[in-house]
């Protein structure tokens, strides 16, 4: 049920989204007369105070050239005063969320930045000092050490996530300790993450611009590409007017063709996480099937057993061998190609595997992978015991998003048990080397991997994590988060160059509304026949180049679907200039003439494609049709009986046919081609034969015969 509170701050988004402070001001004033609370109230009685002092100096007509500045800074507080207000319903309306909130405040925890860069700083040195500890006592002092930080950094995790706005102060003061190199990288990647979610679910300009910050001075390629991620899917072009500074930021950074290049990339990994579900589909009913049919392997309730060759098979028909192999190196290939391409190949499999306990801390679902993590001892020792040097390499390797790499430790025993016995001992002697598994090492720790990595992380987060309802979603394929090549942000900056090159992959994966939302940010000067023809501006690509023939081809069909058939048919003789007897013209030239009731030409036209192509089923109709506009019942049953006989009868043609068996006097089997198309036509509220009652006319059909066709159809 929406909660009364909504319509009042909209009111107040309204206003600050326009730019106007002082309607603002008083909207949070009528909010707070129906929601009063203390503290809230005191800071805007303060912001109503100067509002009115700045307010009435400008009354008096003198000049003040600093108005402007503190106009600005009053619309800011109101902002900030706003946002913290929306903060406290999001976390009241959100039951998980709400209790992180409480739990990391009532614990009594100082969370200073002074304490939490002692903190994180603390470790690192204790780390370091453990190498100094007799060899019988490190291990329990490592465990403990280990443990108590990942605690506390859970904890920081959560508190991040559910804080409110920050001062600049506290947004510089993390940037320099999200780039100082005495802190270890997995703390400041997931540090990193928990405030780009904080970010994405409500905008906060001194967090915007510590991750800005990050972006640009960190030396570690992990931690960066975390924070291009976050500043990225919190652009937020409703508050340009509170806060300029993030365009001018933005212009900044792009002034880099190494960022706009990194932008590019993003745009399209992005895309490809939309394609998770069809990719998923691929592998798991088309893929998978076939690398089992092509092993010598099978898939049993106990897990994967091995089948014994047949070696008298192999005798008599060795060239199946081949074959055999043939197809499985071909399958397998299709699937690696689909990872190097950028599809996450692994998520439907490791997406089983997001139940243990370890999942239920919502940071563990974002910290890099370490061995040393407290919650996964158990099973490094089995593994360590084990001596499997796979999963060591594995471990060691990028080959895994941090969260599948936890997933696989936890469930390694229990599917590794399922694997037949000389597949375990390879893999236990670590013989199965990870080259072949589709990337190299080299490959898997470029800024463009580790960036792939950090978002499959997020959305598997987003996609199974229990109380994922509760945040902003940045995947939801109908949230613009997800294509921010969109933004007005991003619109008329050096990253134009690239957005081409966007818009061909999301046209041809099928995001035609995204690409069309790109197209629209195009500058006057990128404006060619591609760019029209993205449009869907045929008219005027047609203008600028008359002689292309894909252009005077979406032209021609744009005419005829509009009804202008006689230019649609004159556009088919220029396409026909252009390639001579092409039959896709030819038919479509004849539809436009049958529409026009030149049927004669039309016929000249069919009848040639039909003897030329006696298999070409669209003439066949198109030819049947033509005959019955002209009265010519008998020729037209011949063409479709064979639609019939070939069992191609669409929706259309048995209304075509209706209409033919109704001139020729078979009413009954007129009537079955008329219900079966009735069955096409649900939801339509017209009279049934509404659209054919002229056509019907010219033909000694009347209103009566047309009013006995209806009533018999219902019978």
């Amino acid at each position: 049920m929406e909660k009364k509170y909504d319509k009042a701050l909209e009111r107040v988004t309204k206003a600050l989204k326009e730019g106007n402070c002082g309607t603002a001001i008083h909207e949070m004033a009528v909010y707070l007369t129906a929601w009063p609370e203390q503290h809230t109230q005191e800071k805007l009685n303060k912001l109503q105070e100067d509002y009115q002092q700045m307010a009435q100096h400008w009354q008096t007509g003198e000049e003040d050239l600093q108005r402007e500045v503190f106009y600005r800074q009053l619309l800011q507080r109101v902002f900030v005063l706003y946002a913290n207000v929306l903060h406290y319903h999001r976390m009241k309306a959100a039951p998980y969320l709400y209790s992180l909130y409480t739990r990391v405040r009532q614990n009594r925890k100082d969370w200073s930045l002074g304490a939490i860069r002692q903190e994180m700083e603390g470790f690192v040195s204790d780390v370091t000092m453990l190498q100094l500890e007799p060899e019988n006592t490190r291990k329990t002092k490592s465990e403990m050490l280990y443990r108590t930080h990942q605690h506390r950094m859970n904890e920081l995790f959560e508190y991040v996530l559910t804080s409110r706005q920050w001062t600049d102060s506290v947004g510089q003061q993390f940037a320099e300790m999200m780039t100082a190199p005495t802190l270890d990288s997995n703390d400041q990647q997931l540090f990193v993450s928990a405030v780009t979610l904080s970010l994405v679910d409500q905008f906060d300009m001194a967090k915007f611009r510590m991750l800005t910050d990050v972006y640009r001075q960190s030396s570690d390629d992990a931690v960066r590409q975390r924070a291009l991620i976050g500043w990225v899917l919190s652009l937020n072009a409703d508050v340009s007017k509170i806060y300029p500074e993030q365009q001018a930021i933005v212009q900044d950074l792009l002034q880099s063709e190494d960022v706009c290049k990194e932008l590019t990339e993003l745009q399209i990994q992005l895309m490809y996480c939309q394609e998770e579900m069809k990719d998923t589909t691929t592998i798991q009913k088309e893929i998978m099937p076939d690398l089992l049919k092509g092993s010598n392997l099978k898939l049993s309730r106990l897990g994967l057993e091995e089948q014994e060759e047949d070696e008298l098979e192999n005798i008599l028909h060795p060239e199946k061998e081949d074959e055999r192999m043939e197809k499985l190196e071909a399958t397998y290939q299709r699937m690696m190609n689909m990872q190097k391409q950028g599809s996450d190949i692994y998520y439907g499999g490791f997406s089983q595997m997001k139940r243990y306990p370890f999942f239920y801390d919502i940071s563990n679902w974002f910290v890099p992978f370490f061995t040393q993590h407290p919650d996964i001892q158990k099973q490094m020792a089995v593994v360590d015991g084990k001596g499997d040097r796979f999963l060591q390499k594995i471990m060691s390797n990028n080959l895994f998003c941090n969260s599948d790499k936890y997933s696989f430790v936890l469930a390694f025993e229990q599917v590794v048990n399922q694997l037949p016995e000389s597949i375990r001992l390879m893999m236990k002697r670590g013989e199965a080397p990870l080259d072949e598994l589709g990337m190299d090492e080299e490959e898997t720790v470029t800024p463009t991997f580790l960036r792939r990595l950090a978002l499959m992380d997020m959305y598997r987060f987003f996609r199974l994590f229990p109380h994922r309802e509760e945040m902003t979603d940045p995947f939801r394929i109908m949230n613009p988060i997800w294509s921010f090549f969109s933004s007005p942000l991003l619109t008329g900056t050096p990253l134009d160059a690239h957005k081409r090159e966007v818009v061909r992959l999301l046209k041809k994966h099928g995001y035609n509304y995204s690409a069309y939302e790109i197209v629209n940010t195009f500058p006057e000067e990128m404006r060619d026949v591609e760019y029209y023809m993205w449009k869907e501006n045929y008219d005027k690509a047609y203008e600028m180049e008359p002689n292309n023939e894909k252009v005077v081809a979406c032209y021609a069909r744009q005419i005829f679907e509009l009804g202008f058939y006689k230019h649609a048919a004159q556009l088919y003789d220029e396409l026909l200039a252009l390639l001579p007897g092409n039959s896709r013209y030819m038919l479509n030239k004849a539809v436009c003439l049958v529409n026009m009731e030149e049927y004669d030409e039309a016929l000249k036209l069919l009848y040639q494609l039909n003897y030329e192509q006696p298999d070409n089923l669209y003439a066949c109709r198109a030819l049947a049709w033509a005959l019955t506009c002209q009265g010519k019942t008998e020729q037209a049953e011949r063409y479709y009986r064979q639609l019939m006989e070939e069992d191609q009868l669409t929706a259309e043609d048995y209304h075509n046919y209706g209409c033919n068996l109704w001139l020729d006097k078979h009413i009954d089997q007129a009537a079955e081609m008329f219900r079966k198309y009735a069955e096409t036509k649900k939801n339509d509220d017209k009279p049934f034969f509404a659209d054919d009652a002229e056509w019907l006319s010219k033909r000694g059909i009347g209103d009566v015969e047309v009013c006995l066709m209806e009533a018999l159809l219902l019978t």
